[in-house]
């Protein structure tokens, strides 16, 4: 079983900075990782995803903003993110699959989660 770790979240101003980790127990050179959101009453969806080689995915909504990047001998996911917004204000999860060739931003493609890290950006 992988367990996915959180850390990093907190509250900010608008137009500030966090920068998101997630820690794998497993190795994640080879599988799918991904950053996902949820607001109370509405469904959790994609941030971004990063596959073992190929092209990033982004939200359109954090495109520009928002950089996941991974550092895999530590197994560890990041999401950089830069000119937060208050409806960025979300839980963050981190997720963790077994890449068939595509990354997508797809909630219930991935298999593993964290448990969350709450970002809340006031205005």
């Amino acid at each position: 079983q992988v367990q996915l770790v959180e850390s990093g979240g907190g509250s900010v101003q608008a137009g500030g900075s966090l920068t998101l980790s997630c820690a794998s127990s497993a190795p994640i050179t080879w599988y799918c990782m991904g950053w996902f959101r949820q607001v109370p009453g509405k469904k959790r969806e994609g941030v971004a995803a990063i596959p073992p080689n190929g092209a990033i995915r982004y939200a359109s909504s954090v495109k520009g903003r928002f950089s996941i990047f991974k550092e895999n001998p530590e197994n560890t996911l990041y999401l950089q993110m830069n000119s937060l917004q208050p409806e960025d204000t979300a839980v963050y999860y981190c997720a963790q699959k077994r890449s068939n060739g595509i990354c997508d931003t797809t909630p219930d493609d991935y298999t593993y989660w964290g448990q969350g890290t709450q970002v809340t950006v006031g205005s």
